[in-house]
């Protein structure tokens, strides 16, 4: 449903008054309707050393419900950690900055329609967000009208970049990195020489194949099919009769793990034993309760994020985290954490450069923009013109007896 984007008092009034309540990870209900719904925030009062403080809100939005809900709640509960982290110095200043969660389903025009809510709320200097490519190309072309600045921890289609849209940022890689460098690990450390690649006719999945493919046909690894297929379905088995008679070494598929989890069991129960190779919408527990743990051997995919975990440091903050929030770890925790970290600082930057005073957006999309080695715990960033991260880096796991295992950063 596609609203307006000159909404009634009264519904910009409602939207200002709620915030979001807790920072739950869990995937929510697929049938929750189609209207953006403000959310309920249980922050503390308003009150500084003077008694009163001037209200601030940062949204953060992504799929909340639905079969992506992964996404966009691990990324919110990684911003939800770090707003709160800083939320004391922003009272110093005399803001209090608060969060809005909002579910954009994925759906590039649910994306509109939360956007255009956003818009009309004066308070919202900033969206972290939105987590999937779709969404993030309808909304972005609703904020740059408003100079609302978004930077999202996952949106990885490289066409979001192109656009020319000042507001759009992003501190994950793109897929067209993603994409060579998946090709590129696949001929010379799995050794493929075959492939069939495969994708979901999606703006994120069919962007991330037509790279791997291009790789491929530039490297030497024969291609023998290129077909999309449609999303959501139940049975891929006249497509994987037709990859097998090609009997490929290796299986891509740019997609989600909901579609990916019953590609690689259905072919794997017609004989496939080959390599299943995807991107980083493969990185959820789902693809191996839906394949099967002893299917998703063998299933390869690149991540924007790394191993979060590898270091002492990354160990404390995991442990830091899970008991503060109550939540485990997920997907894009770490860099929903680090997009907030990004936004917060551009917006501390931007109220000092005003003197103090509220910030327009115009002047925290430009401090934003202009992020420079901002140390992230999980990822440095400094963003160029397009709105891409210069430290941004692609790695590559696998699932190995229903566990996911990292296997390093891929070049």
């Amino acid at each position: 449903m596609k609203k307006q984007k000159s909404m009634s008092i009264l519904a910009a009034t409602f939207a200002l008054s709620t915030l979001l309540a807790g920072c739950g990870g869990g995937s929510g209900t697929g049938g929750q309707s189609a209207t953006p719904q403000p959310s309920n925030n249980s922050g503390g009062s308003t009150g500084g050393a003077s008694g009163a403080t001037e209200k601030l809100v940062v949204a953060v939005v992504g799929p909340m419900s639905g079969q992506y809900s992964d996404y966009g709640s691990t990324a919110k509960a990684g911003a939800e950690y770090a707003l709160k982290e800083k939320a004391e110095a922003f009272k110093a200043l005399g803001f209090d900055v608060q969060l809005s969660a909002q579910d954009d389903q994925a759906d590039p025009k649910q994306g509109v329609a939360v956007a255009q809510m956003l818009i009309s709320n004066p308070d919202v200097v900033g969206v972290v967000g939105h987590a999937t490519t779709g969404a993030s190309i309808t909304a972005a072309a609703q904020y740059e009208q408003e100079k609302l600045v978004m930077v999202s921890p996952s949106a990885t289609g490289s066409d979001l970049t192109e656009q020319g849209k000042q507001i759009v940022h992003r501190i994950c890689a793109r897929d067209d990195q993603q994409g060579s460098k998946a090709a590129i690990f696949a001929k010379n450390q799995l050794n493929v020489k075959t492939a069939f690649v495969m994708h979901d006719k999606a703006a994120y999945g069919q962007g991330l194949a037509e790279e791997v493919k291009k790789q491929f046909e530039k490297d030497g690894v024969q291609v023998l099919g290129y077909e999309g297929v449609t999303a959501g379905e139940k049975d891929y088995s006249a497509i994987i009769t037709q990859i097998l008679a090609k009997n490929p070494e290796m299986i891509y598929f740019g997609g989600y793990y909901s579609d990916a989890g019953i590609i690689v069991k259905q072919a794997r129960e017609k004989g496939f034993k080959g390599v299943f190779m995807g991107g980083d919408g493969y990185d959820s527990a789902d693809l191996v309760k839906i394949a099967g743990a002893e299917n998703a051997n063998n299933v390869v995919f690149t991540s924007t994020v790394g191993d979060i975990g590898a270091t002492e440091d990354g160990k404390k903050w995991i442990t830091d985290f899970e008991s503060a929030t109550g939540n485990k770890v997920g997907i894009f925790t770490s860099f929903g954490y680090d997009s907030m970290g990004v936004m917060l600082n551009g917006l501390e930057e931007a109220i000092k450069a005003n003197g103090g005073k509220k910030p327009t957006r115009e002047q925290v999309l430009e401090a934003v923009h202009k992020t420079k080695d901002y140390k992230g715990k999980f990822v440095n960033v400094t963003f160029n013109e397009k709105g891409d991260n210069d430290f941004a880096s692609v790695y590559v796991y696998k699932y190995e007896d229903g566990k996911k295992v990292f296997m390093g950063e891929a070049k």
